[in-house]
């Protein structure tokens, strides 16, 4: 069952038909687009075949342009005025069946004089209608597809466009997320690098606790006695102290020249 029932007619833009045939087949799937010479197999009976896919489609759309209701028929009098015409038999039976019909004005086509078409399509032109033109196809087929792909939820899920920018978005965040977290990566190690110096060996896990920039010599920062060694020179008439709090006794050895003294305090 097609979702969307392209209606057009012979002399008036069927290229403009054709065109917006396409590129929704492409962007839903050809089997929920109906576009007559496309979709009716050979041998298949076209009065029954388009009469089906009109009455069972959720959208049609009427490509008008410039001649869409000029347009002669065989008997010299505009196609539009004679009741059998295929292309106002079909935006009938959209309208007489409360089917969602949306005009699509093709280039210089206006909006949709009443004046020029039959009472059983005045409804017609109460329609909003969308644009197409040539000169802006692309942006004009996007945001043709799109209209339709949010007014009908069943298409929406077949959109192959918006399925495409879904997996290119999620892409595009993963990647992302791969960079930002190679970037704390290696902030991290740099930072380690810089920090931490001298003979500590290995480092693992989270370092949380202290750390000593550069230490110079031994260094104890548990529990227990602490040893200091401090060479000095010259007169050292001073109190030696360590800041902080040392829970264990402190031992300071002084080493000058010649002689060695112990404090054991």
């Amino acid at each position: 069952m097609p979702d969307v029932f392209v209606n057009y007619r012979t002399g008036d833009e069927e290229s403009a038909a054709t065109m917006i045939a396409r590129e929704l087949a492409r962007r839903f799937g050809a089997e929920r687009i109906f576009f007559a010479s496309n979709s009716i197999e050979a041998g298949r009976r076209y009065p029954v075949e388009l009469v089906k896919a009109v009455e069972e489609c959720e959208a049609l759309l009427a490509v008008i342009g410039p001649r869409w209701a000029e347009v002669l028929g065989a008997d010299g009098r505009p196609a539009l005025e004679a009741e059998q015409d295929w292309t106002r038999r079909e935006i009938r039976t959209a309208l007489d069946r409360g089917i969602l019909v949306i005009p699509v004005l093709v280039g210089k086509a206006t909006r949709i004089d009443r004046a020029l078409i039959p009472d059983d399509l005045l409804e017609l032109a109460d329609c909003q209608y969308k644009r197409f033109d040539h000169r802006n196809s692309e942006s004009d087929l996007t945001a043709l597809g799109d209209t339709l792909a949010r007014l009908l939820p069943d298409l929406g899920t077949a959109d192959h466009d918006a399925r495409a920018a879904r997996e290119r978005a999620e892409a595009k965040s993963r990647k992302k997320k791969t960079a930002q977290d190679a970037g704390r990566t290696r902030m991290r190690t740099r930072d380690v690098e810089q920090r931490v110096r001298g003979g500590i060996g290995n480092l693992n896990g989270d370092l949380s606790g202290t750390f000593l920039n550069e230490p110079q010599g031994p260094v104890n920062t548990g529990r227990g006695h602490q040893y200091n060694a401090p060479r000095l020179q010259g007169d050292n008439t001073g109190v030696q102290f360590t800041a902080g709090d040392n829970s264990g006794t402190v031992h300071q050895r002084f080493e000058r020249e010649g002689r060695r003294s112990d404090d054991g305090r």
